[in-house]
């Protein structure tokens, strides 16, 4: 017997038969006609080659055929219900799952501590892993399972496929030393101008800043150039050097370090913050436990 010819509906068939030993209360069982059971007992029976189940009395009794293949159906079925058709259920406070994330340095530096946390009460086993790749390859990691959850601003994603839960808009500042030698506490346009830069280039990441101003024809002294964002605190900290970062970063080194932000002489641009995923993911029960985790602990509903 070839198994792609056998419809396994008919062993859920046989199995209703077996417990029930009527025609009648197996098709209630399953919710279907009595024409229709009818019709599978007799489908069953062209499958094995024997009657299966033959009225005795009140009753329909099984045959030595029916008998031999009992156990053997009953455990299949039992399995598909348990464990392929059961959803898998997802206990946080001994699960052992490594989750994949997505992020740019920035991310990390905000989001993860307090993540860690929280995952160090709620689910002491699960791990992290965070990886960080040009915007471009953003799309393919999340097809892939390379990664599974986005965090950060990520323009690429916005397309079919993919799902999406905002965090937050967060605008741009300017970064100084808490003691700078010529700004205090507003920032106007011919400081701005004068004063030396550092700006970030994270590999394969555009800065949204910078191309505003590049589109506004404002030229600045670019003094520095770097690959990662933490590199800006110890730079800014101890010289007159300033730079123009999202607020939510402002916030974490003024928290960290001997620095201060002031607005920017130009209306900046806002970046959208934003949890990514893939359609792979939509209905993983561990996956929608940190997606909800996420979204709870970082939203807000105002521009930071």
């Amino acid at each position: 017997m070839d198994i792609r010819s056998v419809d396994l509906n008919l062993l859920v068939v046989f199995e209703a038969m077996r417990q029930h030993r009527s025609v009648t209360r197996a098709a209630e069982a399953l919710g279907l006609s009595q024409p229709a059971m009818s019709a599978a007992l007799a489908r069953l029976r062209t499958l094995f080659d024997d009657a299966l189940f033959v009225r005795s009395g009140a009753q329909m009794s099984p045959t030595p055929r029916a008998e031999s293949l009992g156990s053997a159906i009953h455990r299949v079925v039992q399995t598909i219900e348990s464990d392929i058709l059961l959803p898998t259920m997802f206990d946080p406070a001994t699960s052992t799952r490594t989750f994949t994330l997505l992020t740019p340095d920035i991310a990390e530096m905000n989001f993860l501590p307090r993540l860690l946390a929280h995952l160090s009460e709620l689910a002491p086993g699960v791990n992290l892993k965070t990886l960080a790749m040009p915007r471009h390859m953003a799309a393919s990691a999340l097809e892939s399972g390379a990664a599974e959850l986005a965090i950060g601003y990520f323009p690429d994603l916005h397309r079919a496929g993919f799902y999406q839960q905002r965090l937050f808009r967060s605008s741009h500042v300017c970064l100084l030393r808490k003691q700078h030698s010529s700004i205090g506490k507003k920032l106007s346009m011919k400081q701005f101008l004068s004063a030396s830069h550092a700006v970030v280039h994270p590999d394969g990441r555009e800065h949204v800043f910078e191309r505003f101003i590049q589109e506004k024809g404002i030229q600045r002294r670019v003094v520095v150039e770097l690959s990662h964002f933490m590199s800006l605190l110890p730079i800014v900290e101890n010289s007159d050097i300033i730079a123009t970062v999202p607020k939510d970063l402002a916030d974490f080194f003024v928290h960290h370090g001997e620095v201060r932000y002031v607005d920017a002489p130009v209306k900046p641009p806002v970046i959208d913050v934003h949890l990514f995923w893939h359609q792979r993911y939509q209905k993983d029960m561990a996956h929608t436990w940190l997606r909800k985790l996420v979204y709870e602990m970082f939203r807000k509903d105002k521009v930071s």
